[in-house]
């Protein structure tokens, strides 16, 4: 289900009236994938909140800024990429918090996520002791 920013609601007229364009805009847009809406099962377009944002965005950088389309299309796909990467860094922040986990060499050498205070499970079949000294 999507987030209500990305809910498709809007019609072109109405997106357009919104973000202060023509509807000619908004399909130019489109073709040049600067803000790509939904589409029906009759291919009409549906615009979300969020693609009602971003046309106001590509319009800002236009007009106030005097960036062509090419220029907006890389700074939008810049912009994408650094969401991502964001979402990427929290997640991993997340996984190797050392409030969360802590990691530990297992029976076979490999490392394992353990509970805070608690230690992998041995196994002493083999008799080996391995000892590491930091340099």
């Amino acid at each position: 289900m999507p987030a209500h920013d990305d809910a498709p609601m809007f019609v072109i007229s109405v997106a357009a009236e919104l973000a202060g364009m023509h509807p000619q805009t908004l399909r130019q847009y489109d073709r040049l994938g600067l803000v790509s809406p939904q589409r029906t099962r009759g291919r009409g377009r549906r615009y979300s909140l969020r693609d009602v944002a971003r046309l106001r965005e590509v319009q800002r950088l236009s007009q106030d800024e005097g960036i062509n389309l090419q220029g907006i299309k890389r700074i939008l796909a810049l912009h994408s990429e650094v969401e991502r990467l964001q979402e990427q860094v929290d997640l991993l922040r997340s996984v190797a918090d050392p409030g969360h986990r802590v990691f530990a060499a297992g029976p076979q050498g490999e490392v394992v996520a353990v509970p805070r205070g608690h230690r992998p499970a041995r196994i002493t079949s083999t008799g080996a002791l391995v000892v590491w000294r930091p340099s």
